[in-house]
Formats: C-alpha cells, structure tokens, sequence
C-alpha cells in the first residue's frame, strides 16, 4: 500500500493527521505502506525571512483574540493524541520552502519520518525555527542524515523546482488543505480524521491488492 501525505511543517492539523495515522495503522497491523511526504504549502506567498507571528494571526485569522480560540481547540484535541502545542512560543511564521526541501532530501532516505516528526516538534511544541540553513541541519543531524552532505544540499538549490512543481500539482489535484491522504493514488482522506475513518480505505486497498496478485 502507497499513502502519499500532503502537508505542511506549520500546520498543526498535519501534525495531528500524522497521530492519528499511525494509530490508525497499529490497529491494522500488516499494511506494510509506503509513506511518502508531499509539498503543499500553506502560505506560498510568505515572504522567505518570514513574518512576525503577531502580524500573520492578523492577516490569517483577524487578530490573536480569534486565533487564540481556534488554538485552544487545536491544543485539545492535540493533547488526545500525545502532542502538547505550545503556541505562544513561536514568535514567527516561516517560510517552509526549506523545510520542504530537506524532508525530500530525507525521503530517499530510511529517516524521512524522523525528519517530519522532528520539524514539527521543533516548531510546535519548542517555538523553533524551521527555515534557517541552522536549524534545519541540526534537525538533519539530530534524525541521523549526514551533516556534510545536508549542509552541501541546502546551500545550493537542489530540489529547489522539484519542491514548488509538486506544490503547484498538489492544487491542480484540487487539494486546498492539508493533511491530504492519497492512498493508492486513488482514493483520498482529507483533513486529521479519526484512526477508524481509514479502516475503510485500507480494507478496500487490501482487497484490490490481494486480487492483483492472482
């Protein structure tokens, strides 16, 4: 089975959907899958240093007052599944183009869901950034990738096309949020569903796979 994710590292529904597929995949054991990690970016048009945290609440949501209820929301469903949102600490909203980069770096290789994870608890839960060519190699190092060639890679501008391309492909598929779930390049699950709203796909994939192998 093939489960292509769309996603971004500051989307903390993405950060959610990734609990809460795991789960779903502990509670059906044997799907062996194939994860693969795709650009979508939530704010394309961020500026590449980024902006003041306080200014993107205002332009997004209409103020903190408002994106302060939605956050709340967010950091109770994200404590039922193990994750402990601290907001408050990100003072900055990040370009994720890098960040972008480095998790297709990481995809060819065994630590691409090591780099996800660390991205968002860099930024989620430790108020870190997630854009520098710093921050991203120490993340790199802390998941095992090579420190030479990762910073080698994000010094130049490999993958760099590749990044945006899938982006662009994302919303020609009609993807306009994320987490987006492709499983099998066919069927789709948007949004941070329950565990048990992938047990259906999962069923279905099975069976199609077991009738392909006759």
């Amino acid at each position: 089975m093939e489960i292509d994710i769309y996603s971004d590292p500051v989307c903390p529904w993405c950060f959610i959907g990734k609990r809460r597929l795991e789960r779903a995949l502990s509670l059906r054991p044997g799907q062996n899958p194939t994860v693969r990690w795709r650009t979508f970016q939530l704010n394309p048009d961020m500026p590449q240093e980024g902006i003041e945290r306080d200014r993107y609440l205002t332009l997004k949501f209409g103020g903190a007052e408002r994106a302060r209820q939605l956050y709340d929301n967010i950091r109770k469903v994200g404590s039922t599944v193990g994750i402990d949102f601290a907001f408050e600490k990100i003072a900055r909203t990040p370009n994720t183009i890098q960040a972008h980069r480095l998790i297709r770096y990481a995809s060819e290789t065994p630590h691409s869901d090591a780099v996800i994870e660390r991205l968002f608890v860099r930024y989620f839960v430790e108020g870190g950034a997630i854009d520098n060519e710093d921050a991203l190699i120490q993340i790199a190092i802390e998941c095992g990738l090579p420190e030479g060639d990762v910073t080698t890679y994000l010094a130049g501008d490999e993958n760099l096309t590749e990044v945006h391309q899938e982006d662009s492909a994302a919303r020609r598929l009609g993807i306009q949020g994320v987490p987006c779930f492709i499983i099998n390049n066919q069927y789709a699950l948007s949004g941070a569903q329950e565990p048990e709203a992938f047990f259906p796909i999962f069923e279905i994939a099975s069976q199609e796979m077991t009738t392909a192998a006759r």
